[in-house]
């Protein structure tokens, strides 16, 4: 009988422990098929609630929304550049046609006269042309006395004189001019001790 009781107690005890791990192992199923339901509720847009996917089509709207907005900026400000970009070039190209002009009024200007009217007049033309020119925002390049600068001027000839130092402009043939820090047309010089 002692036997049969413990035959009896050891088969209870397993047939406890089978139906305690059958409970674990259906636990563990049913967790297992509660995140899968979950994860195919998330890829799956038909079993999303609508307030998910509310959000959702928000956060897209928002998104494309932000992205324009950068698109159009960087738009603006390419083409501010542009246009100020070529109103240089534009500007340059004009006063580079004109240059010319203002030159044969200086060699005018030079020039011996004896009518002080005439002379007079020239020095009027020249002054007003000077002034239209600052206004424009040209700056005249006359290097002569300094070290040369191949930036701002194109060295035409070379001489020896020891009383200017090395690399000094001795002469300039014709002035250089800018807008800004662009060079419209180099100077000519004269460098002397090269």
């Amino acid at each position: 009988m002692a036997k049969d009781n413990k035959q009896e107690q050891d088969a209870a005890a397993m047939a406890q422990e089978a139906e305690t791990a059958e409970k674990e192992a259906d636990a563990v199923s049913d967790e297992k098929e509660k995140e899968e339901a979950e994860q195919k509720k998330a890829d799956d847009p038909a079993e999303q609630s609508e307030e998910e996917k509310l959000r959702a089509e928000l956060d897209a709207a928002n998104d494309k929304y932000l992205r324009l907005m950068a698109e159009y900026d960087n738009f603006r400000k390419r083409s501010a550049k542009e246009r100020l970009e070529l109103s240089a070039s534009v500007r340059g190209d004009t006063v580079s046609g004109i240059l010319p002009l203002f030159d044969n009024f200086e060699r005018a200007l030079a020039a011996e006269t004896e009518d002080t009217a005439y002379k007079q007049g020239v020095e009027m033309i020249f002054k007003q042309f000077g002034d239209m020119l600052a206004k424009l925002g040209v700056e005249i390049i006359d290097p002569t006395g300094q070290v040369f600068d191949p930036n701002i001027a194109n060295a035409v000839s070379q001489i020896e004189d020891p009383e200017l130092g090395e690399n000094i402009v001795a002469q300039t043939f014709q002035k250089g001019y800018k807008i800004g820090d662009k060079v419209i047309r180099y100077a000519m010089v004269v460098v002397a001790n090269p």
